[in-house]
């Protein structure tokens, strides 16, 4: 990668937004890469929109400020569709949503002709594997497959250990989380 890649994410308060970002970031620092994971909120409760941040790099990352021009976006809450999404992604951009819509579906509401769009139902997806709806984990199986940034089994362990660390206690719930980045992987669907 010769480049700073950059991943913004779009999601509501309580949908684990801050959290995948902060757990991608865990996972892709044990590969070796230069990463950078970070929320921005002030007092947002449950349920308000919140954007959450990735940035990826082989080398050093020196910028420090909320990422403005994303390659690739990462919606939690298709509620939030919208001009907002689009803002500053190139025109080759990556967009991976959460949602029962097609591709196509999501590429006309968004009102853009370039790109990829990835679709897979998350929610669903947490629910039967997790057992409830917090589509953030399912979407990092997503984000795996369309970027393919990170080679998918790598990824599995790393999560698998950032999950321990973080459910140690609850191994159903690390269990269903790492069924649902499998999942999600299977699933998505791309145009």
């Amino acid at each position: 990668m010769e480049k700073v890649l950059e991943v913004r994410w779009h999601a509501r308060g309580g949908q684990g937004a801050k959290t995948a970002a902060l757990m991608l970031a865990e996972s892709i620092a044990e590969m070796g890469k230069y990463v950078q994971g970070f929320p921005e909120y002030g007092p947002e409760r449950m349920g308000a929109p919140i954007l959450a941040f990735n940035r990826i790099s082989d080398n050093p990352i020196h910028i420090h400020s909320n990422v403005i021009n994303p390659q690739i976006v990462i919606v939690l809450d298709a509620t939030l569709l919208g001009p907002k999404v689009t803002a500053g992604v190139p025109d080759d951009g990556i967009y991976i949503v959460n949602t029962t819509k097609t591709p196509q579906q999501v590429r006309e509401i968004l009102k853009i002709t370039g790109g990829k769009i990835y679709t897979v139902d998350a929610n669903q997806i947490s629910l039967d594997t997790i057992g409830r709806v917090i589509p953030n984990t399912p979407l990092m199986g997503a984000f795996v497959k369309a970027t393919q940034l990170i080679p998918y089994e790598e990824f599995m362990e790393n999560m698998k250990a950032e999950l321990t660390k973080k459910f140690k206690k609850k191994p159903e719930v690390i269990e269903g989380n790492l069924k649902a980045i499998e999942r999600a992987y299977q699933e998505v669907k791309g145009e």
